[in-house]
């Protein structure tokens, strides 16, 4: 069967699903959500099949997740020598200047992260002990995160941690009880207070701290603070990404108070045309772009794991954003009526998650998101809430 009618016949169960969501749920606010009965562990960004599938490849020298494990574990996050630099309070300001515990704090959650997958892998505790080092250190000291970017600090931090925290709680007996207790109650009082009720800032601050609001719920099985978590993407997503099913303007998020066309077209960065896959921030620049379609993927990814799947639900923004921004990236000139003609920064190590899902398990063909992706290979991190997606997520079907 030729490979385009291959793609299309498997598309049709994903394209019919979102229909179905569309005409029997409603509107996204009328939803019934549907946190799962028993969350599923490890179950954030990453399951245990995936994990299964990942090491089987690594062990198996397969590419290119052996060539992405070996990026890894070069990585200055996989050291089993790091001295973590938890402190009390994490200060940071606009683009985190002034930065006072800010990078510390990524990194040392993205090291966690790191290690955990390096034990998982490897099967050597020593990867997890100092996964439980870090976490320990820090879950003994932070109280709080300040100024103007501590809603964005605390998301991108508390995404990593509980992809840490899970794994190592859940293939691994050596992290004690009270321990495990501790890091809990960080999560519950100093990252969830400050995410939960998400952000009318740019999108990519409301999806990153969302993404970070379902991790926690995941680790804490809060069926609350999950609910709440995904009523928050349901209303963001749409305002984020734009369909020309929208209308002649975006749709604006809840709360958001965008009523006129020149604060919705100002909020939009000055962009007046609208096409499908148009992010709020493509104008802005390519990063951010990416960090909040970075985070649509992985709020995705996990709801998938639990059981629930909103990727039938943004399939069609997630993958006409991938589309045309990878375009671009690869090297197509922009229009003059998009941006005036110039794109800024890069879209990072993104594509990977949302690839996976839209292509291999979703069957949507996507020419320019697949060369881009492999283009990338194996993808690294942003040092702030995006690692090692190739290893963990490249055709992983599981």
């Amino acid at each position: 069967m030729p490979r385009t009618r291959r793609a299309a016949l498997l598309a049709a169960p994903a394209l019919l699903v979102t229909l179905l969501a569309s005409l029997i749920g409603g509107p996204a606010t009328e939803r019934a959500e549907a946190a799962p009965a028993a969350f599923v562990h490890p179950g954030v960004l990453v399951s245990r099949g995936q994990l299964d599938f990942t090491r089987e490849k690594v062990n198996a020298g397969a590419q290119p997740w052996k060539g992405a494990f070996d990026q890894m574990m070069a990585s200055k996050y996989a050291s089993l020598s790091r001295v973590p630099k938890p402190r009390a309070v994490v200060e940071c300001g606009s683009y985190s200047n002034p930065n006072y515990g800010c990078t510390d704090e990524r990194e040392d959650a993205i090291a966690a992260y790191t290690l955990s997958l390096a034990w998982y892998i490897t099967q050597d505790s020593r990867y997890a002990r100092k996964a439980i080092e870090i976490m320990d250190a820090w879950s003994g000291v932070i109280k709080d995160h300040t100024n103007s970017n501590a809603p964005l600090q605390t998301g991108w931090a508390g995404s990593s941690w509980p992809r840490a925290a899970e794994i190592i709680r859940y293939t691994y007996t050596g992290w004690p009880a009270d321990r495990v207790e501790r890091f809990k109650t960080m999560l519950r009082t100093v990252y969830l207070p400050e995410v939960a009720n998400g952000s009318h800032s740019n999108g990519n601050w409301e999806l990153s701290m969302t993404e970070a609001a379902i991790g926690i719920a995941v680790f804490l099985e809060d069926r609350a603070a999950y609910d709440r978590a995904v009523t928050t993407f349901r209303g963001r997503v749409p305002a984020y990404l734009y369909l020309t099913g929208d209308g002649s303007l975006p749709k604006t998020a809840p709360g958001s108070g965008l009523d006129t066309r020149d604060e919705i077209i100002r909020y939009w960065q000055g962009q007046s045309t609208f096409v499908n896959g148009l992010s709020q921030e493509t104008c802005r620049d390519l990063a951010h772009t990416g960090y909040g379609i970075s985070a649509i993927a992985h709020i995705a990814e996990t709801s998938r794991i639990q059981g629930q799947d909103l990727y039938p639900e943004v399939a069609d923004r997630l993958r006409h954003a991938l589309g045309l921004h990878a375009k671009y990236e690869l090297g197509e000139t922009p229009p003059s009526w998009l941006c005036g003609g110039t794109l800024r920064d890069h879209l990072g190590p993104v594509t990977e998650v949302g690839f996976n899902a839209l292509h291999h398990r979703m069957g949507y063909p996507m020419t320019n998101t697949q060369a881009l992706t492999e283009r990338g290979r194996p993808a690294g991190t942003n040092n702030l809430f995006v690692a090692w997606e190739t290893l963990t997520h490249a055709a992983n079907p599981r």
